[in-house]
């Protein structure tokens, strides 16, 4: 992790005075951030990982400001004015055009005390500040659209926070989704290439029966397919939303109807299919729906990882090893090996597992010790949430175009794995039907005894007719069992 640390505003320039409860500070004329979040910037410098750097949380945090200004306008919570440059100040920020000046406007650490309070002040200034400069006024100017009374009327962080957290998951669990998608898809493709190559397959390392290639290769697609189906599901529960529960989900300063107004508005403008959470008091003390995406995401890097421990040793070699396939050589491998090369994208796929793994016990930690009406932890979950999801992503993609689409498997060797079919003492296994479990284990002994191929010592004992072997050990049979 990167702790680089994120200093507080540099006020040498021209300041601008805000004042909060502990008294005045200075803040930059030209930032867009007040006192809460200057005072944040000081009480937290953790990580260069920023609110800013995750433009999908600041963008859910604008579209439920939007939301909300639309709501609290409708019952005369705020005025026309404010209404008006807030929503114009949420749309610039969800158009994208402020991308390139998120760090800036959003500099607190993703990792932060008092349950995303900061992060959610931290929007409050901005998108105030952004509405006076909207309406042609300076910043600071309060009493004109106000961070709290105007931006954040009829919120809470303890609704909002966890709301803009679950908006925003479900776009980046969207992306891995579609990456695990498209890596399923190379295995089919790769497994119809590769369709008739027989192989024996293992079990404990062991040779066990015959296989395809193609059969080994579909069963990856399988995995991926049926983790991508799981993280989908998992994603569903962020659809559910606490927003108008407030302070601990008894709606405290939220008017009548507010939470289905709100759900309405932001379906409006997500099209997510959002809903009420069914009880808000247990929902804004739940972090449920981030432990079950947690896990579905642990369970798919867990799924992605094992199969890249597969291609290791099916690539190992290439003279020593098992040799089964080629992986694509991407980079030189040793600085002191000449012509080594590594399998240095599984071995990626395996590190950037064992960190969502890791992940996962904090998110665990974290649901663990949410006390009584809120779970002041859930900025912790959402950095390594939001980073897992990002990083699994990420490698997806480079383990499907840089390794899975390059894999190969010459014709030379294509010849040896069925020669190895051919001689291994575990086609006894598919003779058991005919001659019984205790003969065939006499014959996979005398052929590992003797080395002579299972056929020849069921020929030579007349144990089976040439047209029983036939049908026992026709490759069809063999591998697919019918």
């Amino acid at each position: 992790m990167d702790t680089t640390t994120t200093s507080a505003p540099d006020t040498t320039h021209a300041t601008r005075t805000e004042s909060d409860l502990l008294g005045p500070v200075e803040i930059p004329t030209d930032l867009y951030y007040g006192a809460h979040t200057a005072r944040a910037l000081a009480n937290f410098p953790l990580t260069d990982t920023t609110v800013g750097s995750v433009p999908a949380l600041v963008k859910a945090l604008a579209v439920l400001k939007e939301a909300a200004a639309v709501v609290n306008a409708r019952h005369a919570l705020i005025d026309a004015t404010a209404q008006t440059s807030i929503i114009a100040a949420c749309r610039r920020i969800r158009s994208g055009r402020l991308d390139d000046r998120m760090s800036t406007l959003f500099p607190l650490s993703m990792i932060q005390g008092g349950a995303g309070t900061s992060t959610n002040m931290n929007a409050n200034e901005v998108i105030a500040n952004l509405a006076l400069e909207h309406l042609g006024m300076d910043k600071g100017r309060y009493d004109v659209v106000d961070p709290h009374n105007d931006v954040n009327c009829s919120q809470s962080t303890n609704d909002v926070y966890p709301s803009a957290l679950k908006i925003a998951l479900l776009e980046h669990t969207s992306h891995t989704v579609t990456a695990l998608r498209a890596l399923a898809r190379s295995w089919r493709a790769r497994a119809v290439e590769v369709h008739d190559v027989l192989k024996l397959g293992r079990t404990q390392l062991q040779d066990a029966v015959p296989m395809t290639l193609g059969r080994e290769f579909a069963a990856f697609a399988a995995m991926a397919e049926e983790d991508a189906r799981a993280l989908d599901h998992a994603a569903d529960g962020l659809r559910e939303l606490n927003i108008g529960g407030t302070a601990i989900g008894t709606g405290l300063n939220a008017p009548a109807g507010y939470t289905a107004e709100m759900i309405a508005e932001l379906n409006d403008l997500t099209g997510l299919d959002l809903r009420r959470a069914p009880d808000l008091v247990a929902a804004t003390a739940d972090v449920g729906a981030f432990v079950d995406l947690s896990a579905a995401l642990k369970r798919a890097a867990l799924h992605t990882s094992k199969v890249c421990h597969d291609l290791r040793l099916l690539s190992s070699g290439p003279r020593s090893g098992i040799g089964d396939i080629v992986l694509p050589a991407v980079q030189a491998g040793s600085s002191i090996m000449p012509g080594k090369v590594n399998p240095v994208i599984p071995e990626t796929v395996n590190q950037v597992a064992f960190e969502i793994v890791g992940f996962d016990m904090t998110v665990s930690m974290a649901a663990d010790n949410g006390q009584l009406q809120l779970n002041a932890f859930e900025p912790v979950i959402a950095h390594v949430l939001f980073q897992g999801l990002d990083h699994f992503t990420r490698v997806l993609d480079t383990l499907r175009l840089r390794c899975v689409d390059g894999i190969t498997c010459d014709a030379t060797r294509v010849a040896k794995l069925r020669e190895d079919v051919w001689s291994s003492a575990s086609l006894a296994t598919a003779l058991s039907p005919w001659i019984g479990y205790q003969q065939a284990t006499t014959v996979a002994w005398e052929s590992q005894r003797s080395g002579r191929t299972v056929v020849d010592i069921v020929r030579t004992a007349g144990t089976m007719t040439g047209a029983e072997l036939d049908t026992a050990l026709s490759t069809t049979r063999l591998t697919t069992g019918t």
